[in-house]
């Protein structure tokens, strides 16, 4: 990442109902706990969802974690947040693979796949938990959480 300004990350999943604003209430609460100062926002490579709030079973589950997520609304991802962010963090292969077509080459946002900065998880997918039940979307809280987690030590 940019060492000459502030960090900034967007998390991006499919539609941004769900794993992106999950990850960025998790990681705007980890930032918070440590008193660092980034940047956070969220993001669909799909565009089902603009202008809508994230789906409540995410909202339950960030709820539960301490964390607000209902003022979000979702917004489709843009070759722009290539340019706006230091780092995007994409939840899957095929919304990684998406943003890699869409990147513009003077973009220089790192791009990442979320379960990469956690060791031993390389390569696997936050799981969409979009038609599942409460379980599911816990499991990509705690997916979630873990990620921010490491970014954040990868931040300080």
């Amino acid at each position: 990442m940019s060492e000459n300004r502030k960090p900034s990350i967007l998390f991006v999943c499919l539609g941004n109902i769900c794993r992106s604003p999950l990850a960025e209430g998790a990681l705007r609460k980890a930032a918070l706990d440590k008193g660092l100062e980034i940047v956070v926002d969220s993001a669909g490579t799909g565009d089902w969802h603009i202008g809508s709030p994230p789906d409540e079973r995410a909202i339950a589950v960030a709820a539960e974690n301490g964390v607000d997520i209902r003022g979000l609304a979702g917004r489709q991802a843009v070759p722009e947040d290539f340019h706006r962010f230091t780092m995007i963090v994409a939840m899957d292969d095929s919304n990684l693979r998406n943003l890699i077509a869409m990147r513009p080459s003077d973009g220089t946002a790192e791009l990442v796949l979320a379960l990469d900065c956690i060791s031993g998880r390389q390569g696997e997918s936050v799981a969409d938990p979009y038609f599942g039940n409460a379980a599911d979307f816990q499991e990509t809280w705690r997916d979630v959480s873990a990620v921010a987690d490491a970014l954040i030590k990868r931040l300080t």
